[in-house]
């Protein structure tokens, strides 16, 4: 029987991984980056919120998340649902937070959280969702 043992070094991440400080171009750039990245491991990913300037209108601060993060908010419209829908959301706290830098107009990674609270999708069936 041959075993292969490959040495880990704990600096050095795949080009897909992201990191702190990371820059994009464009937010275009790191939503793409970040949906790469989601079906890479095996999770959904989707928008938190986008913050603009009120004076030129760009965007200075954004955060993607896991789709399970949070919880949904309770519907206020009507308490006699026969059919709720599920529960997806599990307060996951994986993140990707983006700051616009005013000078040299790229966006960075400034905070990053990568640990899921639940099981991930393999990434064979990613494409799926």
């Amino acid at each position: 029987m041959r075993m292969h043992f490959f040495m880990y070094r704990e600096n050095v991440n795949p080009s897909w991984v992201p990191q702190v400080g990371q820059k994009f171009s464009n937010l275009d750039d790191a939503w793409s980056f970040w949906v790469n990245y989601g079906g890479r491991v095996g999770f959904e990913v989707r928008k938190k919120y986008t913050n603009e300037s009120k004076f030129d209108g760009k965007v200075t601060s954004c955060r993607f998340v896991c789709a399970k993060e949070g919880f949904r908010a309770r519907d206020k419209r009507d308490h006699t649902t026969k059919n709720p829908r599920a529960e997806t959301r599990t307060g996951c706290p994986v993140r990707m937070t983006l700051t616009l830098d005013r000078v040299s107009e790229n966006y960075e990674v400034l905070d990053l959280v990568i640990v899921h609270d639940h099981v991930l999708h393999l990434p064979q069936t990613c494409h799926l969702h």
